[in-house]
């Protein structure tokens, strides 16, 4: 009777874990979970060969647990020049065929270049706006950061391209940013996939030659307090800045109080106070350091009634993600971040940060600047973006889980980037700048010719448009249960799927976050989580 007490005891224990560990990971986490993506699972799950891991993983989330070990930011005492291009680890996602497709065998005929006047092309493109670059943001890289920006042009060198499990080759004709849209014809799920085995490594990976050149002087910036020079805050907005686009005009917002007290309460100066207290510089001008090798991409949305969106856009090639008891989760290849700018008549009014699957949107007074440009803070290894340096804690409770930021190197992204304009009622027009029209013609047979979705700013008439129209994924594919750099413990892996390229971010969208509930903070909070 004692025994068979124990022995009912450690069984209620074992349900009660087995509970907590399928029901908090659900909680917990933020996205969707629909039929297919359940279906995924279950055959990622039945990917491990060892049935006892199979089972640890389906009734208490403990996948892979012999996989685990250290995961290491930088290998100790590696050097980067060692390395053997024929040292690689390769796993089941990687598989060789004898003769593997070629891409060119399963999409049409290749596009013909057409290359345009440039003194034309010149003419025609428009500039990016003044206060666009007036009010562009400065990134602080946090100080130990081993993944630094990297140049999207050098990342698909290294890569490889993977339909479903299927390696295709590509050999014939190399991957580059002006013919990346031609793997969307092929039928599957197309992933970029490193060509190295990213544990070892490989110098590309970290882009320690894209680290940012020092700011010289002081770096004390101004941070918001949730008022205009004396101005009434924003929470009462004149317009609706905050949820527009060209399906949601811009509209004048009634104030509710009675005019008598508007009256009382507003005097003439207000106005012009407001306008002014935006444009007015305060603290000092950055210097023309903070230049990375690595081009920032900025993209320009007209919205419509005035509001432009600027989304400026940070790439590096490898998401190293946070520990949690010196477990690490998270690390994925290719790692696109961004924030938005969101101007009315060329006055910024807010500002969007991208963190993980979701960040947060602040009005423009209440973040810190220099000068007139907002400052923005990026988590070390995960780069995820924040309007305060510290700790930054998601997903798991008690701060099991969190990113850190701090004053390191300052980034200037106005100093090198590719700049676009994006219209994304043509987003079914994908044709390369150089066939780019400005008008909507019509062609012999009939047929309406419209512009592409997607120009280069007059800055760099040059800037290659194909990379932005692919629509897989810019690194490796969630590795397997079998893959022994892989593992899950409570609904977290240790490697993620790479992410999609910036025209997949909402760049449509009407509100200033990418999520439906959007909430948008008045002063810093520092404890705040978007979760």
């Amino acid at each position: 009777m004692y025994w068979l007490r124990r022995g009912g005891i450690v069984v209620c224990l074992l349900l009660i874990a087995s509970f907590i560990a399928w029901f908090v990971p659900r909680m917990l986490d933020p996205t969707n979970h629909g039929p297919a993506r359940q279906a995924r699972d279950i055959l990622w799950v039945s990917s491990s060969p060892y049935w006892i891991d199979r089972q640890l993983c389906r009734w208490l989330s403990l996948c892979g647990l012999h996989h685990l070990r250290r995961d290491p930011a930088a290998l100790p005492g590696f050097n980067f020049s060692s390395v053997a291009p024929d040292d690689k680890v390769w796993s089941e996602l990687r598989k060789r065929y004898a003769d593997p497709p070629s891409w060119e065998e399963n999409t049409s005929a290749s596009r013909q270049d057409k290359k345009r006047n440039a003194t034309e092309r010149r003419r025609v493109l428009k500039e990016v706006p003044d206060y666009v670059l007036r009010h562009a943001p400065l990134v602080h890289l946090y100080s130990g950061e081993q993944f630094w920006p990297s140049d999207i042009r050098e990342h698909v060198q290294h890569m490889e391209v993977i339909v479903d499990e299927e390696l295709v080759n590509v050999t014939g004709d190399k991957l580059t940013l002006d013919n990346l849209d031609r793997l969307n014809k092929l039928e599957g799920v197309v992933t970029l996939h490193s060509l190295d085995d990213v544990e070892t490594r490989p110098v590309w990976l970290h882009s320690h030659d894209n680290i940012p050149n020092p700011f010289d002087g002081d770096d004390d910036g101004d941070e918001g307090d949730g008022t205009l020079g004396g101005a009434p805050p924003l929470h009462g907005e004149r317009t609706s800045w905050f949820d527009v686009n060209k399906d949601r005009p811009l509209h004048r917002i009634a104030d509710p109080r009675p005019r008598g007290y508007r009256a009382q309460q507003q005097q003439p100066m207000v106005s012009q106070t407001w306008q002014d207290a935006r444009l007015q510089r305060r603290g000092h001008k950055p210097d023309d350091d903070g230049y990375s090798r690595a081009p920032a991409v900025l993209v320009l949305v007209d919205k419509g009634s005035g509001v432009v969106d600027a989304f400026w856009f940070f790439f590096y090639s490898y998401n190293l993600g946070q520990t949690v008891l010196g477990i690490r989760f998270g690390n994925h290849v290719g790692d696109w971040e961004h924030c938005m700018v969101r101007f009315e008549h060329g006055v910024p009014r807010g500002i969007f940060f991208s963190e993980h699957e979701g960040g947060q949107a602040y009005a423009w007074q209440a973040v810190e600047k220099r000068g007139e440009r907002p400052v923005i803070y990026s988590a070390v290894g995960s780069h995820a973006m924040y309007a305060t340096p510290g700790e930054h804690p998601y997903v798991l409770p008690f701060k099991m889980l969190k990113d850190v930021s701090d004053r390191g190197p300052l980034w200037d992204p106005a100093l090198n980037n590719y700049a676009y304009h994006y219209d994304y009622k043509l987003e079914k027009h994908t044709q390369l700048d150089e066939e780019m029209v400005t008008t909507t013609t019509t062609t012999a047979t009939g047929d309406e010719e419209k512009p592409p979705s997607l120009v280069p700013a007059a800055s760099n008439p040059d800037a290659p448009t194909s990379w932005f129209h692919y629509d897989g994924y810019w690194g490796d594919r969630l590795y397997t249960l079998a893959d022994d750099r892989q593992w899950r413990l409570f609904g977290q892996y240790h490697y993620v799927t790479g992410p999609t390229g910036p025209k997949f971010k909402l760049l449509n969208r009407a509100k200033m976050c990418q999520r439906v509930q959007c909430r948008i903070l008045y002063k810093l909070d520092p404890k705040g989580t978007w979760y």
